[in-house]
């Protein structure tokens, strides 16, 4: 019996050992795999060497601080950064004197301050940009862009934006000046994972004379890159299909969020609402976005239909409908992957986007300046249309398996959510349901009674 007693207590003493032994295993496991992954870092699979980045030139020193010129560069490829809003946090006491360019949202606690006041006081400033309208004492070039980035592939030339802020209690050399800390980059809703700030080589500017060339005294670069983690996961734009011979595939129900639900990506308005006049406008803010009350309640729709077969050519018409209220859309575009993208016979404009090599299945359509570039709000103009022509190639593309409908589609860089594939419409060569028309119906029948009356 003690016998049973005591291998009783080294087995219980083994297990309790083992299962600490485990329990330290996976403890050890998880922080070592919450130490390697982080959830915020960002990518893009068809732009990964996208992203935004930031840098904080040095310009000169005050009796007090320092007076800074402050750069966005947008090095994405097809997103481009729409009301975009900058914050940080300041290391020290920090204030923001003057501001050309640009304009803090808040001016915060100044009491401490006696005659002249500061721009802002806040210990984590945010900033907009300025509307192109502003005078020519308060700009600086690259500035006043009404918050409007373009992307890289888009508009090179305004992938860029600028302003200057003259800082106050910062010290006044590079060994008592501090680096401004968490940067936080926002634009249209969609939030940036920014690192930390870091000293570069300095930057070099050409001089106001157009004859010289100027340096910075410091530089601190900033690099921010789109994040899924940390944007909504709930779609903001869906896709619906359709053939020339079949019905119209729509948007899921509640692709983007159901009516009257918390879920939804803005608040349910009828478009024959009496009020919807005096809604619309009014200058007010609305905290929540007013969407046109639609089953899929999604902002922005994206309509694909297959229009012609030609021996040689296949034609595809593109709509984007604006279901958003109070809201324009400038400068859109959408990216669309489809193994035929590589081979488009140019209808409007169009680029074509290798995010690796080997691999041209992407492409980039967006609208024509002073044409159809403003994408309207919700209502009779709220869409935009084209349609492309596709050449057949039979060592890259037919329809003999019926592929003629996009892989994704995104819009201003959001991905938008496409029909399940069972529910894609049918095309001829790609369709195992029988098309008879009702003409071969007939004229079937009409050949069954000949041949029945001629043998009685």
């Amino acid at each position: 019996m003690n016998l049973h007693r005591q291998m009783y207590s080294h087995l219980s003493s083994l297990t309790g050992s083992i299962f600490k032994l485990t329990s330290l295993t996976i403890f050890l496991a998880c922080l070592l795999l919450c130490s390697t992954f982080t959830p915020t870092e960002a990518y893009d699979d068809i732009d990964p060497n996208g992203k935004v980045t930031i840098k904080w030139d040095v310009i000169s020193w005050t009796p007090d601080g320092y007076v800074a010129a402050v750069t966005i560069y947008n090095f994405q490829q097809y997103r481009q950064l729409q009301g975009w809003t900058l914050g940080w946090k300041w290391g020290k006491q920090e204030v923001i004197w003057s501001m050309m360019g640009a304009q803090t949202t808040e001016q915060g606690n100044c009491s401490r301050f006696k005659g002249n006041m500061p721009h802002s006081c806040k210990k984590d400033p945010t900033v907009v940009d300025l509307l192109p309208g502003t005078p020519y004492n308060q700009q600086i070039a690259n500035c006043c862009k009404g918050g409007v980035i373009s992307s890289l592939a888009q508009d090179p030339a305004n992938a860029v934006s600028s302003f200057q802020v003259r800082v106050g209690d910062a010290g006044t050399s590079n060994k008592t000046v501090r680096t401004p800390k968490r940067f936080n980059l926002k634009a249209a809703g969609t939030r940036y994972n920014c690192r930390a700030a870091r000293i570069v080589r300095r930057t070099k500017f050409i001089s106001a004379d157009k004859w010289g060339i100027t340096e910075a005294l410091m530089t601190w670069n900033v690099s921010c890159g789109y994040s899924r983690f940390l944007n909504p996961k709930t779609p903001t734009c869906c896709v619906s299909l359709s053939s020339y011979n079949d019905t119209v595939v729509g948007c899921r129900t509640c692709a983007c969020g159901c009516q009257n639900s918390t879920d939804a990506t803005g608040s349910c308005v009828n478009s024959d609402a009496p009020h919807l006049a005096s809604v619309v406008s009014s200058g007010k803010p609305e905290t929540t976005p007013l969407v046109q009350c639609t089953g899929h309640m999604c902002p922005i729709r994206v309509h694909w239909h297959v229009k012609l077969d030609h021996k040689q050519y296949w034609q595809v018409e593109v709509t984007v409908t604006n279901f958003k209220y109070k809201m324009n859309y400038t400068q859109w575009n959408i990216v669309v992957q489809h193994p035929n993208s590589d081979n488009l016979t140019q209808l409007f404009s169009f680029k074509s986007l290798t995010p690796y090599d080997g691999l041209n299945d992407t492409a980039m359509l967006q609208g024509v300046e002073f044409y159809d570039d403003l994408l309207a709000q919700a209502g009779p103009s709220g869409n935009v249309q084209a349609e492309l022509l596709f050449p057949k190639d039979k060592s890259a593309f037919t329809f003999v398996k019926g592929w003629a409908f996009p892989r994704r589609i995104y819009f201003n860089g959001d991905s938008c959510l496409m029909p399940t594939p069972d529910a894609y419409p049918l095309l001829p060569n790609g369709s195992f349901r029988p098309i008879i028309s009702l003409l071969r119906l007939v004229m079937t029948f009409l050949v069954y009674v000949v041949f029945f009356f001629a043998y009685i």
